[in-house]
């Protein structure tokens, strides 16, 4: 009996330590293969791009270069809505996506700042319209003095307002105008009054201001006829929707090729003659200055 007892033991103890060993070897093999081929992006021939759902007309212009300037460099374009701008940029950063095409460089940094995403912003594609409307006169030379003016109250785009109204002569702003709010006014010939609102709002408080300043995509949707519009000024380039990239991705050879679709003058050219009602007016050229 203690015989047998023995000879099982024995038995035991081998093809446990032939089942260590061969777990041990599965394990090594694994962890040896992630050190020696860590995950890597790769880029394919179809390039996705967030833009703003909201926006139908970005989606134009992706769908525009896809079909009319892509092909040209061998890569294909594919629009992705996403609403949600920390999830989109992390994306972006990640490689999950190319690219974005909807955020201007001062709200990019704010983004970085708060997130830590690795983003770069290569060059200026397109700038959003923004045009002065009134429901009261048909000429800005008939604005009375004393006139009320509807404003963003968000910084980014009041900035925007107060700078269109600065480069039309009606004021003088001082600081970076790019930073520029109501209390950075030193002059105002026709002591215009300010009043703010959320930028999507503008429209429906038109008829209870003498002008209101904002994005010409806004008014649209709020269904306010150009023919109330103005003035549509050229808007400063520093707010310019830029082409935003994830930094460690900026040498790859298809971004390489994605950024070389973008700066093709045919996107300059179908911003300046389409007859497309969600682009024309809404999406204008990248400004001189």
């Amino acid at each position: 009996m203690a015989q047998n007892f023995t000879i099982k033991k024995r038995n035991n103890l081998v093809w446990t330590i032939v089942i260590l060993v061969a777990l041990a070897a599965v394990l090594g093999v694994f962890f040896y293969t992630k050190a020696s081929k860590p995950d890597k992006v790769v880029f394919g021939e179809t390039l996705k791009i967030h833009y703003e759902p909201a926006e139908a007309g970005e989606e134009k212009i992706l769908k525009y270069i896809n079909e009319h300037i892509a092909p040209d460099y061998g890569i294909k374009i594919e629009g992705v809505g996403i609403q949600d701008s920390s999830l989109g940029n992390g994306a972006v950063a990640s490689g999950e996506l190319a690219a974005s095409i909807y955020q201007h460089e001062l709200w990019l940094r704010e983004v970085i700042a708060a997130n830590g995403f690795e983003l770069s912003a290569v060059f200026p594609i397109f700038q959003w319209g923004f045009g002065i409307y009134s429901d009261r006169y048909t000429s800005i030379d008939e604005l009375p003095e004393g006139a009320l003016v509807a404003i963003p109250v968000d910084g980014g785009n009041q900035a925007q307002a107060l700078w269109l109204l600065e480069r039309e002569g009606f004021i003088n702003l001082s600081g970076e105008r790019q930073n520029a709010r109501i209390k950075d006014i030193v002059n105002n010939p026709l002591n215009l009054k300010f009043k703010e609102f959320d930028f999507l709002a503008l429209p429906r408080v038109l008829d209870s201001v003498d002008i209101a300043v904002g994005y010409v995509s806004n008014f649209d949707a709020g269904k306010i006829p150009r023919s109330k519009g103005l003035l549509f000024p050229k808007a400063p380039r520093i707010f310019a929707s830029q082409l935003v990239i994830g930094t460690k991705f900026l040498d790859d050879p298809q971004i390489k090729k994605l950024q070389e679709v973008f700066k093709d003058p045919r996107l300059r050219e179908y911003l300046e003659t389409t007859d497309d009602p969600l682009v024309r007016g809404i999406y204008t050229p990248v400004s001189d200055n």
